[in-house]
């Protein structure tokens, strides 16, 4: 009897994982496609690149608010239902942008792809965490980064089903969501465990900050570079004379690089530590993207640019996670995925707004100069880090 209580429990946690990582990849598809497919569409409007990158940022503030309260819908219901609301709003948001042209109407839908996106990831990363034995859970944290990467890398590709007619690459996503949403709904409900009050009392988020402020950039950082790289590098793209073809292989190039070394960089940081793998990562990142303006429109090195660059920094987040459920007590481990999701929204709400701003006012090259600066910066801020708690310490 025990041995089929297991069995079947095992097999519950299975389903619910593959389900949870399907969800994860869609909604990478969503993102990954959004981002560069509605830039393309307001840059051949004639929309000055300022405007179009303050209009990108509308889907990264609505992450940004929701990081505020989106803990307390998860505690009271479930990380299924929060989950479901969010494939829910996107779905229905996406499903609206080929029915209009007005700015405004775009921005608000960005707002509440940017809320459901929030909510739906919030919920999945924290149940997949919460779920995993602790010796697996390094390994699952990087099937998470997988997942992401494989839905961000295949999402531009959407950008080639245009000439279809602009509503297919919409239609498309919200067929991929539904799918997903019917797999979610089978799935048993579970709640978050909850916080002893001495945990609960004290301000987790200012002891957060305190003991593992280096491990919070990596979010800040992922999300200056997915949001800039969406956003803006279609921009660039155009303005140095690549076709939209081009310019979609080149982001799924950056996936891929991506999603090939994620799993092998989450090994290597288990056998060496999280510190010197972030802090590598970021030097060869930030070459790589200071190489890119030097390399013009060479399509052959464009693509070992950027497969390089997003091999080494598209594993950032899912790090910065493990590296602080190394150093952390686990109790104030939600208040470090929350902050890290604001970082990662507040970084992606700076990417295209200073993407836009620097391509109009300054260079058109000054997104990877920015952000060639940006990881460099991170990587010598590290060689000053030293981490002052364990994961295993008392509350």
């Amino acid at each position: 009897m025990s041995s089929n209580v297991i069995a079947s429990a095992l097999l519950s946690f299975r389903y619910r994982l593959i389900t949870l990582l399907l969800v994860v990849v869609v909604a990478g598809m969503s993102q990954g496609l959004l981002l560069p497919l509605l830039s393309i569409m307001l840059e051949e409007s004639g929309i000055s690149p300022d405007r179009n990158g303050i209009n990108s940022a509308a889907m990264y503030i609505g992450i940004f608010c929701t990081m505020f309260f989106v803990e307390r819908p998860v505690m009271r219901f479930g990380y299924k239902k929060v989950i479901l609301v969010g494939i829910t709003l996107v779905t229905m948001a996406t499903f609206l942008f080929p029915f209009t042209h007005s700015l405004a109407v775009w921005f608000v839908l960005r707002l509440l792809v940017g809320v459901g996106d929030s909510s739906l990831h919030y919920a999945t990363q924290l149940w997949i965490v919460s779920s995993s034995p602790s010796d697996r859970r390094g390994r699952y944290i990087s099937l998470y980064g997988m997942a992401y990467g494989l839905g961000f890398s295949i999402g531009p590709l959407g950008i080639n089903l245009l000439p279809l007619g602009r509503a297919v690459p919409f239609l498309v996503s919200c067929l991929f969501f539904t799918t997903v949403l019917l797999l979610v709904i089978r799935m048993k409900n579970e709640m978050p465990e909850r916080m002893e009050k001495s945990a609960a009392s004290g301000n987790r988020f200012v002891r957060t900050y305190r003991l593992a402020w280096f491990v919070l950039i990596p979010g800040l950082l992922y999300g200056l570079m997915e949001a800039s790289m969406n956003s803006s590098f279609p921009l660039y793209g155009m303005r140095i004379s690549l076709s939209q073809h081009w310019i979609s292989l080149l982001l799924l190039a950056f996936g891929v690089g991506s999603l090939i070394l994620q799993l092998p960089l989450g090994i290597w940081s288990d056998r060496i530590g999280r510190k010197p793998v972030l802090i590598t990562c970021g030097i060869i990142g930030s070459l790589a993207f200071f190489g890119i303006p030097l390399a013009g429109n060479n399509i052959a090195l464009l693509f070992v640019l950027f497969a390089i660059a997003g091999g080494v920094v598209g594993s950032f987040y899912s790090l910065g996670l493990a590296y602080a459920a190394d150093i952390l007590p686990r109790a104030i481990l939600p208040a470090a995925n929350v902050i890290a999701s604001i970082h990662f929204s507040i970084g992606s709400i700076m990417g295209p707004t200073l993407g836009g701003f620097g391509i109009r006012y300054y260079s058109v090259h000054s997104i990877f100069l920015f952000l060639g600066a940006a990881f460099l910066v991170f990587a010598l801020l590290g060689l000053g880090f030293r981490p002052k708690a364990q994961a295993n310490a008392p509350v």
